[in-house]
């Protein structure tokens, strides 16, 4: 689509169709099982409308901070989001420009990586000391939308840009004050992201600037200047499929895309505010400093442009700088590489990738090579091999070793001799996890970790990490122990914990975990001593706090398995406040159950406020299946009851009287190789499972069930209340609905259409739409850029349900991606949501009762 075509008009309404058959939905709840009769959703008269009061408060209260510790484990920054930006924001007009939306106003990043979301913006920033206590606001300018902060190494200053009126600015917090200040004359440029970092002087920021004297953008020709052309020669070029619109199509879009995608590289002192620029203006898609502070990874795209692909798939140059003299740049070259626009799906482009620097040397860059042309289909004794590449980088890179499978990373430990390598097999959901010596190829890596990537509660948690000098980070070891922080997943849900694991044995020993009565995690060791470290506490009363805790021996030699072996006591540090009081009336617990082949299952279902056991109440079932390659791991209970309830979305519903089946598992178990080809059949006995567990509590009334799901869960929905009859109305958002629109693969299924054209047709509702007569509320992003669920796939569906004589109801968002972000677009969700739910559940009839045949 042309750029000129790709700047938004501000929207002042909703475009919404409706197709209901006469009379659905009419009659009264049954007297004999009252239902809660809060206050009715608020019709409005600008275009966008409103749920109840009791649920605007809710909405509109602030979240709960998230927590920052300082590399130096002294200091938190707690860190408060915006959750609903106002309208007038999200619908800033942007530029489409090869799977980035950039605003041309100011030059910012107008979504996040990959089009799910909105830029976010902070709403405060608040500096807890840790050894008192004691609290510091930052004081932000006002109207403004900060960023993320980067901690620099030595906790003396954090930095962050900030989304102004015409640039994105720089700015420098100090930890011992509270002061933040602007740096003059900075205006980032975060197209690619990246656009800041700490050098590891940790005195000095690299950023990308805005190139000084661009002048104006391209301007689109009047009249065109021809066609858009695309060619192929007969090789097989599968990829994702992209909405046109966020592709490039012309060579005035890739005029645009130069334009935006031009960035200076500079080094900000942060004493004095002086920007030294570094090299000459170009595509810079990543820059990486190397641990010495002398040398910088630098990848910049260039052209020949794809119109069927997004940037991260651009030929590229990669070369490492030399920055030691700041006049004049030393550069290296390190790999060119080509357009790669035929990856197979799930596969992996050829030539060097996954580029690092070595952690614990002064510039060693590392990176994989694939030996099986990228593509997981070839059988090969090894999927990659790494290579190794010293300064000054003038001799042929080293093979240091070969992974069997595909390669996922090194994590280097403070120890200069070790590293865990990481090796992830897709067609077997499988990883593996060794501890190696790269300087050393005589010495076989020992195998640590074995399992399925679908293991939780065997999973043996990540290696807690800290922050060296220079700010590279590294795994944390004591002479020959490393630490182990992990989810901590059981029968019993999720229980957060540390352990301490023997390098030399392979034995662990368990320090902490969390309490079953809350939800308490690691969050940062404070000081040499491993025994006294932060946590992150929670319950379904208490809102998350950090807490310090301090370890002593435990007075049981032999505690439960699982349990930690050593006792500890705590303190809080922070005192973040409770902002929805009224939602602790909302009750949740865990369910286990089992599916009709026998494989366990798990839910958690919230009841609403002043909920009576026993009676029934009408309930609405929320779901994302997930695939899994092997049975064993499918029905392991993940997450937690015991987490601080906070209310978005469906969940809302509770406070108009409903019940949730939350977050129950909907596993789809099959070779991934051929997952979906029997996806609908497990479906629709998950959801049985769920709903007659539900049913059998004595909560969910049978006669008042609904089924909500986002993205593929919305596929889930639309297919259950098409091939059963367990839901009264259903609510789709954000879902794709025929398959044949992403004809080279979706979620797991790596089949083409062409080889499994009847699964791309079972899958897909569209193709049932004849057999869909539940009500359906069909919801969109306008502006929805993740390239399986583009809007056209909720119109359709729509006008095939329209068409069959259904009913639905299509309600797009003006201006939304993916995840719906605006207030006004959130409100009129849940206005949606329950409207619907109301008339189709709630208050729905008694089903027919069948007669005798």
């Amino acid at each position: 689509m042309p750029v000129r075509n790709a700047l938004n008009r501000l929207f002042v309404g909703l475009l919404v169709s409706c197709t209901c058959l006469p009379g659905v939905g009419q009659s009264a709840v049954s007297s004999s099982n009252p239902a809660p009769t809060p206050a009715k959703p608020v019709e409005a008269t600008s275009g966008y409308n409103q749920p109840p009061k009791n649920i605007l408060d809710v909405m509109q209260a602030p979240s709960p901070p998230i927590p920052l510790v300082s590399p130096t484990q002294d200091t938190i920054l707690l860190l408060s989001w915006q959750e609903y930006p106002p309208i007038s924001r999200v619908a800033t007009p942007f530029l489409r420009l090869a799977g980035v939306r950039v605003e041309p106003k100011n030059h910012s990043k107008h979504d996040t990586p990959g089009g799910y979301g909105i830029t976010q913006c902070a709403r405060s920033f608040e500096l807890v000391h840790v050894a008192d206590g004691a609290q510091i606001h930052v004081a932000l300018p006002a109207g403004s939308c900060p960023g993320r902060p980067i901690w620099a190494a030595d906790g003396k200053r954090f930095a962050f840009t900030n989304i102004a009126p015409e640039s994105v600015e720089l700015w420098i917090g100090d930890a011992k004050t509270g002061e933040a200040h602007r740096v003059p004359g900075a205006r980032i440029n975060p197209m690619f992201s990246e656009e800041m970092q700490w050098m590891p002087d940790q005195k000095t920021l690299l950023v990308k600037l805005v190139p000084q004297g661009m002048g104006a953008p391209p301007s689109e020709p009047v009249v065109p200047i021809g066609p858009s052309i695309q060619e192929t020669g007969g090789e097989k070029g599968q990829s994702s499929t992209y909405e046109n619109r966020d592709t490039l199509s012309n060579t005035h879009d890739e005029d645009v895309f130069d334009y935006y995608a031009a960035s200076q590289l500079g080094l900000v002192s942060v004493a004095t505010g002086t920007i030294t620029p570094i090299g000459k203006p170009a595509n810079y898609e990543s820059i990486d400093p190397a641990p010495d502070g002398q040398h910088i990874l630098v990848t910049a795209i260039h052209k020949p442009y794809s119109y069927v692909t997004t940037y991260d798939r651009f030929p590229k140059e990669v070369e490492v700088w030399d920055v030691s003299q700041r006049s004049h740049v030393l550069t290296h070259s390190i790999a060119s590489l080509p357009l790669a626009d035929r990856v197979p799906i799930h596969g992996v482009p050829l030539g060097p990738r996954d580029f690092s620097w070595r952690a614990t040397e002064p510039a060693t860059l590392v990176w994989a090579e694939a030996l099986d042309g990228g593509d997981w289909n070839v059988n090969v004794p090894a999927r990659d091999k790494i290579l190794l590449l010293k300064a000054p980088f003038s001799s042929p890179a080293i093979e240091v070793t070969r992974t069997g499978q595909r390669y996922a990373g090194f994590a280097w430990s403070e120890q200069p001799s070790i590293a865990l390598l990481a090796e992830y097999d897709n067609n077997r959901h499988w990883r593996k996890i060794f501890i190696t010596d790269v300087d050393d190829p005589q010495q076989k890596p020992r195998l640590l970790w074995d399992l399925s990537a679908d293991e939780s509660y065997a999973n043996p948690g990540r290696p807690v990490r800290r922050t060296l000098a220079n700010g590279s980070r590294v795994i944390r070891q004591d002479g020959d122990f490393i630490y182990l922080d992990g989810d901590g997943s059981s029968p019993d849900g999720d229980r957060p914990f540390l352990d301490r694991l023997d390098l030399k044995t392979l034995k662990t020993e368990r320090w902490f975990r969390s309490d079953k009565t809350c939800f308490e995690e690691f969050l940062s060791f404070t000081g040499p001593d491993a025994r006294t470290f932060l946590t992150w506490h929670q319950s379904p009363t208490d809102p998350p706090n950090a807490f310090l805790r301090t370890l002593r021996k435990s007075g049981v030699d032999n505690p439960p398995a699982g349990e930690a072996t050593l006792t500890s006591t705590s303190v809080a540090v922070t005192h973040v406040p409770d902002p929805t009081p009224e939602v602790r009336a909302i009750k949740k617990r865990l369910v286990k159950y089992k599916r009709a082949d026998g494989l366990d299952l798990s839910f958690t279902l919230y009841t609403p406020p002043g909920y009576q056991e026993g009676t029934r109440v009408p309930t609405i079932l929320y779901a994302y299946p997930l695939d899994y390659a092997d049975a064993s791991t499918a029905g392991q209970v993940t997450g937690s009851q015991e987490t601080f309830t906070h209310l978005r979305q469906y969940r809302l519903l509770l406070l108009a009287g409903y019940a949730i089946i939350d977050d129950a598992a909907f596993p789809i178990i099959g070779d991934p190789k051929k997952a979906y080809d029997t996806y609908l059949d497990q479906l629709v006995a998950d959801a049985k499972a769920a709903v007659d567990e539900a049913v059998r509590l004595g909560v969910a009334d049978p006669d008042r069930i609904g089924v909500t799901g986002h993205s593929h869960g919305a596929l889930m929905t639309a297919n259950l209340v098409a091939h059963s009859d367990l839901f009264r109305a259903g609510v789709a958002t954000s879902g794709s609905y025929n398959k044949t629109l992403t004809p080279f693969g979706f979620q797991n299924e790596r089949r083409s259409v062409w080889e499994a054209r009847d699964v791309y047709l079972k899958v897909s509702p569209f193709f049932s739409a004849d057999k869909l007569k539940t009500p359906l509320l069909i919801m969109h992003g306008a502006e929805d850029a993740n390239p399986g669920t583009t809007p056209l796939q909720s119109n359709k569906l729509y006008e095939a349900i329209r068409g069959n004589g259904g009913t639905a109801r299509l309600v797009v968002l003006p201006h939304e991606p993916h995840w719906y972000t605006a207030m006004e677009s959130n409100e009129q969700l849940v206005y949606e949501m329950l409207r619907w739910f109301d008339k189709y559940v709630k208050n729905a009839p008694p089903r027919p009762v069948a007669g005798p045949h």
